[in-house]
């Protein structure tokens, strides 16, 4: 079996990894990517938040995102029954981008991938990684290609960036159970026609919660062409009542929503629905020797909030972080340096999403006579602003979320 060696070794061209490309290429390092699939190829999580404008801007890839001419998006829309209510995420707590998009994944990933490649590093598309060698010296892993052909390939350090493929923690047995309850999603694209006096923000995500089970919800997710994403996530237990296809399916649920029925109701279901079941995730580590994890390869906790792709902006960011340190002979500690403050983001990002499942964010949300002060910190929370710990909300989340909760029930 024929080998080759490179400087880092990037499995997945998806945003953290292409990300983490840039970051690396603008340091002047070799980065290699390989992604299994052939881009464009389809994908959700499609409703950046503000704070990954930082890091694409770091990477250098700002200009050819805002060229692509994604769908702008200015804040987030919840509605429940006849509750309304809406954050503006120009007008937040942090310091930062107040504004990003919204975009069909397929594009915005080939993008940012094509932009990884324009800066020097190579990206092998339909490359496959087999087994994976962190004992020795360097890593070593065993690679399929487009040909069927395999051959090994060494490197000074790896990332994992390959998303729910999770290629490490499978070929290393790092997988750990989430301790979130298991849930699933359907979803699909839509030729939306939704009329321009409905009253419905294009340039915000509306979040829609089930008139009966506060556990529910839907994501109506606006592009520029015209057509939107649409989803729903609930219990696997929840979803299996409902017959049908994964489309007709969707449609009945979508039809439970009185505001997102008649939001719909001149669209066009002209995609096959898709579902995904138990993807939280969690891993004994994210990073060992001569690896770490990017992303959604390490953990993710729910979409509701639209944190994967911060996140693993987020993780690229620390990583080249740390490889840049260690080029220079700084001494690093890829668990204080990469590993806590990452997951102290995730873990207000967890308190949040945990509470909106047992509905006391939801009362947050729609209360009535709400603080402005304080929801210029929550909209902070929302745009992902997590790491900030000048925020009361991210330096303490869980207590001040509690007290907060207790004071909108009251």
């Amino acid at each position: 079996m024929t080998q080759e060696q490179t400087d880092v070794l990037i499995i997945g061209a998806g945003p953290a990894g292409a990300v983490a490309a840039g970051l690396l290429r603008k340091q002047g390092r070799q980065v290699l990517i390989l992604e299994r699939e052939q881009f464009p190829r389809f994908s959700i999580g499609e409703s950046l938040l503000p704070q990954s404008m930082e890091f694409i801007e770091a990477a250098g890839m700002l200009q050819a995102v805002v060229e692509a001419g994604f769908q702008y998006k200015n804040g987030a829309a919840f509605a429940c029954g006849e509750q309304h209510t809406q954050f503006d995420f120009r007008d937040k707590y942090s310091p930062g981008w107040g504004t990003t998009y919204q975009v069909q994944r397929a594009r915005f990933d080939q993008v940012l991938a094509m932009q990884a490649a324009r800066m020097g590093a190579e990206v092998r598309y339909r490359h496959e990684v087999l087994a994976v060698d962190v004992t020795g010296q360097r890593p070593r892993v065993e690679v399929r290609d487009q040909d069927g052909h395999t051959h090994g390939i060494s490197a000074n350090f790896l990332l994992d960036a390959s998303g729910f493929g999770r290629v490490l923690p499978r070929l290393l047995d790092l997988e750990y159970p989430s301790a979130f309850p298991q849930r699933s999603a359907l979803f699909t694209h839509v030729q939306d026609n939704i009329p321009a006096g409905s009253g419905f923000d294009r340039d915000k995500i509306l979040i829609t919660v089930h008139p009966q089970h506060c556990d529910v919800w839907y994501w109506t997710i606006p592009f520029s062409d015209g057509r939107c994403s649409q989803g729903v996530v609930a219990r696997p237990e929840f979803l299996a009542q409902y017959p049908g296809c994964d489309t007709q399916r969707l449609r009945a649920l979508v039809g439970e929503a009185p505001g997102l029925r008649r939001l719909l109701k001149e669209s066009a279901w002209d995609t096959p629905a898709r579902s995904i079941t138990g993807y939280s995730a969690n891993v004994k580590s994210l990073w060992g020797k001569g690896f770490a994890l990017l992303g959604n390869a390490g953990e993710f906790l729910d979409p509701v909030f639209s944190s994967g792709v911060t996140i693993a902006f987020k993780s690229a960011s620390l990583a080249a972080n740390c490889l840049q340190r260690q080029a220079q002979g700084a001494p690093v500690d890829w668990e204080s340096d990469y590993a806590r403050p990452l997951q102290a983001g995730v873990n207000t990002f967890r308190v949040f999403v945990e509470s909106w499942y047992a509905g006391g964010f939801q009362k947050v949300i729609f209360h009535a006579k709400s603080s402005p002060e304080i929801r210029r910190m929550i909209a902070s929370i929302l745009a992902g602003y997590v790491w900030d710990t000048g925020n009361p909300y991210v330096a303490e989340p869980r207590r001040r979320l509690s007290v907060l909760e207790q004071l909108c029930c009251g």
